[in-house]
């Protein structure tokens, strides 16, 4: 039996405050991020994803005040990332109402944290944020960053991938940067090519402009498909996403 596609709005925060961008850059206001978490509750998201994107560039800890505030109002899987170093960030962060966690500078610079949060938590509490980069000096033509997007590494992405699920990562979050608030698409061949090496579900993330945009990152083989901008400006609404979805013949909630 088919799951069903999940349709996840993602808020990136930054000194207490919503942002997007494109590429990564030019961080704009988008809103309060209570307020956000609650209307896209409402609105019948499946999940929420909460990414503290400065976190690691300041060299500091999540906002476990903010992440508190915003789980009191979901009533629906609630993912946080950014500034997780350890396994005791994470039972910090369970504790203030996550329910998944996302790692990716941090595992990047010592993989076992991947396998730690596994064995202590369970593989399902582990996502494994990647923010990815075309590049020609990769085998795959896809390198990992860190640090919000601003260091590039010298990891083939999807090398990294097979490595953190055998790690024991759950999830993947792939994030294109490329088409990062760029309302272009997703980036299907990287979310093929994920999916076809991913034994754990795979979130497309990146580029997502119009209604129609969603149903294609599906077809690559996504189990869920995250977008910021396109939902915060009310361009598009979770409903005319899962419509759009159902209309395919997608399972929705």
């Amino acid at each position: 039996m088919s799951l069903a596609v999940r349709v996840i709005p993602c808020l990136d925060v930054a000194g207490g405050r919503v942002v997007k961008g494109v590429n990564f850059q030019n961080l704009r206001d988008a809103g309060d991020p209570v307020e956000l978490a609650a209307r896209y509750s409402d609105q019948g998201a499946d999940e929420l994803t909460f990414l503290d994107v400065t976190a690691t560039v300041d060299d500091r800890s999540t906002t476990y005040g903010m992440v508190q505030r915003v789980a009191e109002q979901v009533f629906i899987p609630l993912t946080v990332g950014g500034g997780v170093r350890s396994a005791e960030d994470v039972a910090r962060l369970l504790g203030h109402g996550a329910d998944k966690i996302g790692v990716n500078s941090a595992a990047i610079a010592r993989p076992r944290l991947v396998a730690e949060i596994a064995d202590r938590f369970g593989a399902q509490v582990c996502v494994l944020s990647l923010d990815v980069k075309r590049s020609n000096r990769t085998p795959s033509g896809f390198v990992v960053t860190t640090h919000g997007g601003r260091t590039e590494t010298d990891l083939d992405a999807l090398e990294w991938a097979r490595t953190a699920i055998e790690l024991g990562a759950g999830e993947l979050l792939v994030n294109s940067i490329d088409a990062d608030g760029t309302k272009q698409g997703f980036d299907l061949e990287l979310t093929a090519l994920m999916h076809e090496l991913a034994s754990v579900p795979v979130i497309a993330s990146g580029g997502a402009g119009a209604v129609g945009d969603f149903g294609p990152a599906i077809a690559a083989g996504a189990d869920a498909v995250l977008a910021a901008s396109v939902f915060h400006n009310g361009e598009i609404t979770i409903a005319e996403v899962k419509a759009a979805l159902a209309a395919e013949g997608r399972i929705v909630r």
